[in-house]
This record gives C-alpha cells, sequence and structure tokens, in this order.
C-alpha cells in the first residue's frame, strides 16, 4: 500500500510540475533546435557543420606566443557572426514571450590545459563581450532581447606563476553557443560529451621560457585587445572571488544565487529549506506518524521528550555528514542517490528498518537475551530514536526534495569543507521539525498515548514499517540476482503486498474488538479493506510489464536503433526509485504515449540501474546525468530533443513527435 499510495499521490503532484532540465552544458542536450528557414542565408543553404557554426565563425587568438615566468597573458576568443545572426550571452536573461529558458543555450567556453605547469586559466574571471539588444520574434511576438552579435569579443585571462616550468603549453578552447536570426534558431555547436565534442576545439599555442630567451615575439593585434581591462589580473592577485552562481529551477520558479561571501549563508538556508522538504517527499512522509506517536507517547516528560528529538535530530544529521563526507573524498560518488545503487546498502537499510519495526510491533517484549535489551530498536529509546533518524535520513536519498538537489550537485564541485557544509544544512532542515515537536509536546497531545487503541496503531504502523523493509530488501536481493540489460525480477512486491494485506485486516480485525462503537469500527474497517484492496491491486499493476514494450538498453541495441532512423525514448530507472515508478505509471504508461511507440518509428528504451548495472551507468554519465529519474528523447541522428527530471504527458508527446520529424 505505501509504494502504490505514494504513486497515486505523487502522480497528481506530477500533472502539474512542469519538466526540470539539466543544466545547459551537460550531457548532450540540444535543447529549443528549430531548423533555419531554407534560403534565408546562402551560408545556411550548403551548410558545413549543420549547426551554428555555419553562421558563426570562432577564433582563439593569445597576446602574444612566448611568455615568461612570473608574466600574465590574455587570449582574445573571437565569434565572428554573419550579418542579421546572433549568439545568447553567457547568462541570458528571456523574455516570457520567448517560453521556456531551458530551450535556449547559454554561451560558455570550455578549456582544456596540457603542457607546462605552473599555468592558471581563469576562467570564472572570463571578460565577456558587449551585449546587444535586438529584436527577435521566436514567439511569435518581436520582443526585446540582448544578445552577442556582429564581432563579439571574450577575453580569457591566464597567469604564470614565478615558478612555471619552461616549455609549451596548449589550451584547446571549445566555445559552446546557438546561433539564431531574428526568427529561428540552429543547432548548438557540439557540447559536453555529444556528438562531435571529442574532436572539437580552437588550439592557441605558446611556449614558457626564462627571461634570458625572451625574444622576438610579434607584437598583439592592439585593436583586437584594446577592449581587454588589465585590472583582472590586480583582482585575481588580490584574492577578489569570482561570481560562483547557482541556478535553481523548481516547479517553475528560476533563480540564482551567487554562492560567493554573504550569498553562501543565502544558499545555506535554501538548502536547508530543501532538507525541509523532504519530509514531504513520498520516500519519508509515511514514516512521520510513527515519531510523533513516539515523542506523544513521552511528552509527559518533558526533559525526555527534547532527549528524543536532539537525537534523532542527530541521526539524520550525522548521515547526511557521512553523505557528504563520500561526495567530498569518494571520487567514484556523485549523486545522492547513488548509495542505493549497492544492493548490500539495500539490504542494511530493509534489515535495519525491519529491526525497528519488530520493535514497534512489540515483540521485544517477549524474553530474549539480555545482550539484546542493550540496543532496543524501539524507537521511543535512545539508541531507537538515533537509527529512526538514519533510517528517515536514508529514506530520504531515493527522492530529491525542491532546491536541495541543486544546492547538493553545486557542493559535490566545490572544496571539501563547502561540501560537509551544505550536506549539514541540508540534515539539519530535514531535521529541525522533529526537534519542533520535542521541545512543544503539546502537539502531539491528539495522539493516543496508552491503551488498546494506542498499541494497535502501533503494530499497524510496525506492519507498514515491515512492508517497507520487505521492499527494500527484495529490491536489494533482485538488484544482486539481476543480469543486466535485462531488469530485475519483482516477485518481493508479492511479499509487500503481503504484509500490507495483513495490516489492513489486522487493522480492521482488532478495532472490531476492542471497540464498542459501530462508527469508529465502519470507519477503521473501511480503511483496513481500503489497505487491503489497494496492496492487492498494487500487487497485480506493480508486477505487470506495463503496456510499452521496452528494448533493455546496450550500446550495440541503442546504435542499431539510430542507424535504423528510428527515435529513442531512453527512460533511466532503478528499482528502489519511487519518483521513477510514478512517473512510468503516470506519464509513460498513459494512452497518448504508449499510442507513440505502436506507429513504429519511435523506440522505449529503458535503462534499470539497479544492482551493477556498470553498462548502464556509463551511459547515464556520458549524457551528463547526476541523478534518477531521468528521461532523454533522442532524434534519429543522435541529437537530444528532449531531456527532463520530471515531464507530462504532452512535453513527452511533443518531444517525441519533433525527434520523428528531425531530418
Amino acid at each position: 500500500m505505501i509504494i502504490r499510495t505514494l504513486l497515486i499521490l505523487l502522480s497528481v503532484v506530477l500533472t502539474v510540475i512542469p519538466a526540470t532540465a539539466e543544466p545547459s552544458g551537460s550531457g548532450l542536450k540540444i535543447p529549443g533546435f528549430r531548423p533555419s528557414i531554407p534560403g534565408s542565408k546562402a551560408k545556411v543553404e550548403t551548410p558545413q557543420f549543420f549547426d551554428s557554426r555555419d553562421s558563426v565563425t570562432v577564433s582563439a587568438i593569445a597576446a602574444q606566443d612566448v611568455v615568461v615566468p612570473g608574466e600574465d597573458m590574455v587570449v582574445a576568443i573571437v565569434f565572428d557572426h554573419d550579418p542579421g545572426w546572433h549568439i545568447h550571452t553567457d547568462e541570458p536573461d528571456i523574455p516570457a514571450e520567448l517560453g521556456d529558458p531551458d530551450d535556449y543555450v547559454d554561451t560558455e567556453i570550455y578549456i582544456d590545459l596540457t603542457g607546462s605547469k605552473g599555468i592558471t586559466v581563469h576562467e570564472p574571471f572570463i571578460q565577456w563581450p558587449e551585449e546587444h539588444v535586438v529584436q527577435v520574434a521566436f514567439g511569435g511576438t518581436p520582443v526585446d532581447y540582448a544578445v552577442y552579435e556582429k564581432k563579439a569579443i571574450a577575453y580569457l585571462p591566464i597567469t604564470i606563476s614565478p615558478d612555471a616550468t619552461p616549455g609549451e603549453v596548449d589550451l584547446k578552447i571549445r566555445p559552446v553557443f546557438q546561433a539564431c536570426d531574428d526568427t529561428s534558431c540552429l543547432a548548438p555547436s557540439p557540447r559536453p560529451n555529444g556528438p562531435g565534442w571529442d574532436d572539437y576545439g580552437l588550439l592557441v599555442e605558446f611556449t614558457v621560457v626564462p627571461l634570458s630567451e625572451k625574444a622576438g615575439s610579434p607584437p598583439a593585434d592592439s585593436d583586437l585587445f584594446k577592449g581587454f581591462d588589465p585590472g583582472v589580473f590586480s583582482r585575481i592577485r588580490s584574492g577578489d572571488a569570482p561570481p560562483d552562481v547557482v541556478a535553481f529551477d523548481t516547479f517553475g520558479l528560476d533563480f540564482n544565487i551567487d554562492a560567493s561571501g554573504w550569498g553562501l549563508l543565502l544558499l545555506l538556508l535554501v538548502a536547508g529549506f530543501g532538507g525541509f522538504l523532504l519530509n514531504l517527499t513520498p520516500c519519508v512522509l509515511p514514516v512521520i506518524p510513527l515519531k510523533i506517536m513516539a515523542l506523544s507517547g513521552a511528552s509527559e516528560h518533558r526533559s525526555r521528550t527534547l532527549m528524543l528529538g536532539i537525537v534523532m535530530m542527530l541521526g539524520i544529521i550525522c548521515f547526511w555528514l557521512v553523505l557528504g563526507g563520500l561526495m567530498a573524498f569518494v571520487s567514484e560518488f556523485t549523486a545522492t542517490n547513488q548509495l542505493f545503487q549497492y544492493p548490500a546498502f539495500t539490504i542494511t537499510v530493509g534489515l535495519i528498518i525491519g529491526l525497528m519495526a519488530i520493535g514497534m510491533c512489540g515483540l521485544f517484549t517477549i524474553r530474549l537475551p539480555g545482550k539484546l535489551y542493550m540496543v532496543n530498536p524501539k524507537h521511543d529509546t535512545i539508541y531507537g530514536s538515533f537509527l529512526f533518524g538514519v533510517m528517515t535520513a536514508v529514506l530520504s536519498t531515493p527522492c530529491t526534495a525542491p532546491f536541495m538537489g541543486a544546492a547538493a550537485a553545486w557542493a559535490t564541485t566545490e572544496p571539501p569543507a563547502i561540501t560537509m557544509l551544505v550536506f549539514a544544512a541540508i540534515g539539519l532542515g530535514m531535521a529541525l521539525p522533529y526537534l519542533v515537536l520535542a521541545a512543544f509536546p503539546s502537539l502531539t497531545d491528539r495522539m493516543p498515548r496508552a491503551g488498546a487503541a494506542s498499541e494497535l496503531i502501533k503494530q499497524v504502523m510496525g506492519l507498514l514499517m515491515l512492508a517497507a523493509a520487505a521492499y527494500f530488501v527484495g529490491v536489494g536481493l533482485s538488484g544482486l540476482l539481476a543480469e543486466p540489460p535485462q531488469p530485475p525480477g519483482r516477485g518481493y512486491l508479492w511479499v509487500v503486498a503481503g504484509i500490507l494485506m495483513l495490516a489492513g485486516l489486522w487493522l480492521a480485525f482488532r478495532t472490531i474488538l476492542i471497540s464498542t462503537s459501530w462508527t469508529q469500527r465502519t470507519i477503521f474497517g473501511v480503511i483496513g479493506a481500503l489497505i487491503t484492496a489497494i496492496a492487492i491491486v498494487g500487487g497485480i499493476e506493480l508486477t505487470d510489464k506495463g503496456p510499452i514494450s521496452w528494448v533493455y538498453y546496450t550500446p550495440q541495441k541503442l546504435q542499431q536503433t539510430l542507424d535504423d532512423g528510428d527515435a529513442v525514448v531512453l527512460e533511466f530507472t532503478a528499482e528502489w526509485c519511487l519518483n521513477c515508478k510514478a512517473l512510468e505509471q503516470t506519464v509513460l504508461a498513459s494512452d497518448e504515449v504508449v499510442a507513440l511507440f505502436k506507429d513504429g518509428d519511435a523506440v522505449p528504451m529503458k535503462i534499470d540501474l539497479t544492482g551493477n548495472n556498470t553498462v548502464g551507468n556509463d551511459l547515464l554519465a556520458e549524457v551528463g546525468g547526476l541523478r534518477i529519474p531521468l528521461l532523454i528523447v533522442l532524434a534519429a541522428d543522435g541529437r537530444e530533443v528532449f531531456r527532463g527530471d520530471f515531464y507530462t504527458i504532452d512535453q513527452v508527446v511533443e518531444a517525441v513527435e519533433e525527434a520523428r520529424s528531425e531530418p
């Protein structure tokens, strides 16, 4: 019931949540591709690249080709636009009339450096060109829009340390940009990890030599570099921090936070708020009543209630600190939900939840060896409360809360101290509601504290926890037994459904025995019957293969599908990902989406990351994904048409139709 109910609840939310896309510059995404108008420009009629490079020529020129240790230098990156064409800025401000900002590609510059040591390229201090306002009508109505156009020059500052080793230096500069005229946009230039990226780039060469050997360096083009502000080197040496902008895009709410200086405090507050919202995700919401009951039972003893709340808070924060440590110090660990890709971890989580469920049901009241009572897993004890805090935090990791995901992703790119600070803020935000309940126990007064009714609630909630334990143990075992690319078995879901049916029947049966009120008997009898019915229906639907005949990913199958001229819908999923299951049941299994695959020129391909699916994880890394759920729609030529964490039926239908129409 837990799983199915969560899917139903989440489906309601998903119908009103717009898709959120990965940041521009990750993966293979080509958002907002609009074919150019045939005949509108001579150069587009006979393209060389079939992308934005056909209307914008880019070159890179170093101010000097010989430098000495301790010297500064600059590279000019020149964008020469054909008449009538422009590119987006590095931080475009998209007017509402132009539609979704995710449909436009920011101008970015990527640098690969090889050669002498002691060379520092200061990408955060790039001096971008002056913006010009033009009128565009991508959305039909002409609006003012700031762009780079004509001859636009970006300046890249470089410092050579006093102890730099002499030798040749190679800079490979890879600009990412999208060219548009006043009504349409071309496909972007090659993008990170996308088609053509490995061979793409402008090579700039210079040599570091001792001061005594510097001679004959040709003078730089003074006109080309006259727009450069050399004061940037003073700022660099004085320790000025460049803007460190974190972009948030959640439920249609877009905003940026400059995490440098005092902005870091604001970012920590947003991360903490994201941690708080984790309590409202389908992964955590079902266990909140359990903690409220525990605090209610101890509310007559204020000091003990406060202690239980503090201990649970420490359990939550400790887990998030451990997770932050993995992000900071383990290079292979890049996402919060990555833990569930390890079957041993998932099984361990299930066993811990099961142990606590047994304590909840009261089975630890029977006589057991004395040592077991030293570690009582009941959640109203000190040990149990700490474990409950850890368990609550663990359960949150398959779900990404609003704001928390972007903050955590940014933190993984920062120094370890910042990473740990952000993850501590997430943990504190998540733990705060429980601390408030412990500090003000009167908030739990309506919960029954003793008697048969209280015991029945504990027993039923304990059975629900036991169902969750069976779910995680089953997911772990299915991951161990799975043989990628084939999907893992789902027989364990009937064990989960069986425990849920038992919980429903026990609630109805015991209510009849302990209550003389026909109103209570009727209400709780109906609730018990609903739990039982939902468990049966959920078991049937979740173990059914569904209306889509999925192709399970291998590199060969993907390549063959593209070679056959078919569009591809890639779904990254896993057995432990409740959001993935909700999207598959409510969006991908809808009649509108299923009909797309029956036409034969769009292939649904699933990448199930349950267990050790190394090939699937490699593809996730290749497309620049950090977490799931993730859906990517590819045109037959391999170009990415759509990417989303959360998506609607209409968005999938439009993306597939666009992918099938690509030439």
